[in-house]
């Protein structure tokens, strides 16, 4: 079920038990090859895939496009929300979800700036709400070891714009995937316990621009990338996002 789709009469016929999802993403560039829709488009392709999937299981809210992105406002078209604003409106949506009376909460998380005040969300939400079920989930984390072998690259090979997303939205919206443009990132190493991936993590957070990390704003291997590598990557994610929403509604 789609949230704004629906009318205030369809509302009444939803189990409040069914898990409610919410996207957050991100509107910034993604080098030179990929639109600055990417983690948007992603975060909805899972989402709306989902529901495709168990139509009767999920309600979608509408995504939240921007992001915490101050690390991209470097390169030009990035777009930003300070952790404050994020927060307020991730909470405020929240809240209003909670008070039509749904006790499942799912957040989906397309951006890697997102994920330190999305857990803060976390656990200010669970503490508020102590009869509601709050989940954070980042998609490239749902995969396991089956998603650690689709990596063609190695290590730094799945970071941003890299061999992961590309093929993502190669299979999304091939469209807008500028083949022609694909370019190795261009990273600068800093020291080897700071060093990660999507998935690799690092020993150690250690601020960094993007800028900073790397010079072209790819931070992995594009040219690595399939439509195909992609369906298998969508089909690894939406198993575990599946596993979660049905877990979640059944729980007592």
């Amino acid at each position: 079920m789609i949230w704004d789709e629906l009318t205030s009469l369809d509302f009444k016929k939803i189990d409040r038990m069914t898990p409610v999802l919410l996207v957050v993403s991100a509107t910034e560039q993604h080098g030179p090859h990929l639109p600055l829709a990417t983690d948007r488009m992603i975060g909805e392709h899972f989402a709306r895939s989902l529901h495709e999937k168990i139509p009767d299981g999920i309600v979608v809210l509408p995504a939240l496009s921007t992001g915490c992105s101050d690390h991209h406002m470097d390169f030009l078209g990035s777009l930003s929300l300070s952790h404050a604003t994020f927060m307020a409106y991730v909470e405020d949506t929240i809240k209003s979800v909670v008070h039509h009376g749904f006790t499942n909460i799912l957040i989906v998380n397309s951006h890697g700036g997102n994920q330190g005040i999305s857990q803060v969300l976390v656990e200010k939400l669970g503490n508020a709400y102590p009869n509601v079920q709050v989940t954070l989930v980042t998609w490239w984390k749902l995969g396991g070891p089956k998603l650690v072998e689709l990596s063609e690259g190695g290590p730094f090979s799945t970071g941003h714009a890299g061999e992961f997303e590309t093929s993502l939205m190669l299979l999304i919206a091939p469209q807008l995937v500028r083949t022609d443009a694909y370019e190795k990132g261009k990273h600068s190493q800093t020291f080897s316990w700071a060093e990660g991936d999507m998935l690799h993590a690092p020993k150690a957070a250690l601020y960094r621009s993007m800028k900073e990390m790397t010079k072209n704003g790819v931070f992995g291997d594009p040219t690595l990338a399939s439509k195909n590598k992609g369906i298998k990557i969508s089909e690894l994610v939406l198993e575990g996002l599946q596993r979660i929403a049905v877990d979640l509604k059944n729980a007592k």
